[in-house]
């Protein structure tokens, strides 16, 4: 079977997810629907950009267009004119037979033509595409009549269908598929004793500055407790300054962004995983988180919140511990807990077979394709 990917940048050496889907979906037998591209093509893969430049005709038409589809779905992100024959003329050169947009906004943009061409097309929601995109009513609505244009919908959590379903979005042929781990590359390995990691974007919804000031307090009895930041972003310097302020800059060591081997090698070597991830103000939250279910699959108990999908990831006391969002010294009190844990070995084993029971990416793939042809074959 033949797929066409649908995404927003590409290529993004982040997106592992989506990177995986591209290379390894029905045979790696794909190809690429971008809003945008960097130029960066290391799969080699027939490419579709949707954002190129309008013709003189397409700007005269583009009012009536904008009006039209804000109309009629509710959003102006359609392709038409030239852009949207190119867009079906490749289609239909590629012979393309299915559409999996990446994130629910993705899907907004092909639905319809998809619809037009006769190519069944399918959504996977990820976590800002089914939180703090809601906040907008105009996506709710075009979520809305989106939804019997799609012939299914995958989200990485319960979590985040749950929340679709509060604004009215659902769809009656909706799994569960998580993005999942490469349970092969990230194995444990042997642990540095009293070792903490937390991976990702200095950023309000990891709340960087919260893990720092727990880790502080959880540890002050313990000086051989480290600390290892991996990520860049707004809240950087900020949590750097309260290491200073705090005292533990020689524990704690802030690497920046790591390529994704780095942070393998870190991640298998860690004993303790934290992640205090929040609902940020303007409601993004997380899916559920790939660096837990790496993380898992290292062997790292986690300490985190009840947030998005992470308590579908955890379980209370036998691989990790898990506190209310904003409760920073009920963080303070997991982290310590989790180092006064007598059973950590048995913890972390069994972090890993939940790893591979659950998060096995190979599996996972294989349970996408067969959800996607048994609908594909019921239609």
């Amino acid at each position: 079977m033949r797929a066409a990917i649908g995404t927003s940048d590409y290529h993004v050496m982040g997106e592992t997810f989506i990177n995986r889907h591209i290379a390894h979906l029905f045979g790696g037998n794909t190809v690429v629907i971008a809003g945008r591209s960097n130029g960066e093509d290391p799969y080699g893969k027939p490419l579709f950009v949707r954002r190129s430049k309008l013709t003189g005709e397409d700007l005269i038409s583009l009012p009536f267009w904008a009006l039209w589809n804000n109309v009629a779905h509710a959003t102006s992100r359609l392709p038409f004119g030239s852009g949207k024959r190119a867009l079906a003329e490749f289609l239909e050169r590629e012979r393309v037979e299915v559409i999996l947009a990446e994130f629910g906004t993705q899907a907004l943009a092909l639905a319809p033509l998809a619809n037009e061409l006769a190519i069944p097309i399918f959504t996977y929601y990820r976590g800002t595409d089914a939180s703090k995109a809601l906040q907008s009513k105009r996506i709710q609505r075009a979520y809305r009549l989106m939804m019997p244009r799609l012939a299914g919908v995958f989200s990485v959590s319960q979590f985040l269908l749950d929340n679709l379903a509060r604004y009215g979005v659902r769809h009656k042929n909706a799994h569960v598929i998580p993005s999942g781990v490469d349970v092969r590359r990230f194995q444990p390995a042997e642990k540095r004793p009293n070792s903490c990691l937390a991976v990702g974007r200095f950023v309000e919804k990891k709340a960087p500055l919260t893990t720092l000031q727990s880790f502080a307090e959880a540890t002050r009895d313990i000086p051989e407790a480290t600390l290892d930041f991996i990520g860049d972003g707004p809240l950087f310097d900020d949590t750097k300054a309260l290491a200073a302020q705090l005292g533990v800059s020689d524990r704690v060591t802030f690497h920046g962004a790591l390529p994704h081997e780095e942070v393998r090698k870190v991640l298998a070597t860690t004993e303790f995983f934290l992640q205090h991830s929040v609902t940020a103000k303007d409601g993004n939250t997380e899916g559920l988180p790939t660096a837990i279910q790496e993380a898992m699959a290292c062997g790292c108990i986690t300490v985190s919140t009840h947030h998005a999908g992470i308590p579908e990831a955890i379980d209370e006391g036998r691989t990790g511990f898990l506190v209310d969002e904003y409760d920073q010294p009920g963080f303070t009190k997991a982290i310590a807990k989790a180092f006064a844990a007598p059973n950590r070995p048995q913890m972390a084993l069994d972090a890993r077979t939940v790893a591979e029971q659950r998060f096995d990416n190979d599996i996972l793939l294989k349970k996408l394709e067969a959800e996607i042809q048994r609908t594909l074959a019921n239609r």
